[in-house]
């Protein structure tokens, strides 16, 4: 249930059309609505103002298709579906024909991207190309929330001078996303140089010693620059998520 279909509820309490205990067996029957193989949370945007998110991995095409569905009977307009492979975005594009799929996100968007409503811009930064995807599930998250975003990418720690010629950009943003793999040196260097909050991503990108993430995880979590948090590796949809709350914090 979303705020308009609340506060639509209680225009109706207070007009007559329905009595007080008809909503509250409303209310009480709505928050979650049981398919079998999920339970949508229908009061997901009443109680944070976001609506749920469908996570595609492990999910078969049919139970996504019936997921999107029964949110978009329950007046979700924008469904956002990560973590999905090609091959089951095509399954569901056969019976939700409106999907979009963004293959370097792995990202299928059901409904028109709102208009940015921060209050600021959120910028995305990338050690280096191989980051992308993880920096791209990032963007697309944020900017599905109602977000404007800059996708600033491959200006890692290799050669600085290349992220020191955007300085503007990242100074004039409100939250930075730093995405890198490697030993993730980037959101430090980030850190360092601007004051709005960094959120870092490490990436599985690099050799053996990397530890599939491992290694830029921990050189994020001891980075000695202030006003870094890190969510978890290659989580680009998190990190998008995060930016966009402190980007509505208004």
């Amino acid at each position: 249930m979303n705020k308009q279909k609340t506060l639509e509820i209680l225009q109706n309490v207070q007009s007559g059309k329905i009595t007080p205990e008809d909503a509250l067996l409303k209310f009480r029957t709505d928050p979650f609505e049981d398919l079998g193989y999920a339970k949508l949370d229908n009061h997901r945007e009443l109680r944070q103002g976001i609506p749920e998110i469908i996570y595609g991995a492990g999910k078969t095409a049919e139970q996504i298709s019936g997921i999107a569905k029964a949110m978009s009977d329950n007046g979700q307009k924008l469904i956002l579906i990560t973590r999905l492979s090609l091959e089951t975005a095509g399954l569901v594009k056969n019976d939700l024909s409106l999907l979009r799929y963004h293959e370097t996100a792995r990202i299928g968007i059901i409904g028109e991207i709102p208009k940015p409503d921060g209050i600021g811009k959120i910028v995305v930064a990338t050690g280096g190309t191989s980051d992308i995807g993880v920096a791209e599930e990032a963007a697309l998250t944020a900017e599905a929330l109602g977000n404007d975003v800059v996708r600033l990418f491959d200006v890692g720690v290799a050669g600085l001078h290349r992220l020191l010629s955007n300085l503007d950009v990242i100074m004039e943003a409100k939250v930075i996303i730093s995405i890198a793999g490697m030993e993730g040196a980037l959101t430090s260097v980030i850190g360092g140089l601007v004051d709005c909050p960094v959120i870092g991503v490490p990436t599985s990108v690099g050799y053996g010693a990397s530890f599939n993430g491992l290694s830029a995880l921990l050189s994020m979590l001891n980075s000695c620059a202030s006003g870094v948090s890190v969510v978890n590796i290659d989580n680009g949809f998190g990190a998008g998520f995060l930016a966009s709350m402190i980007n509505h914090q208004k």
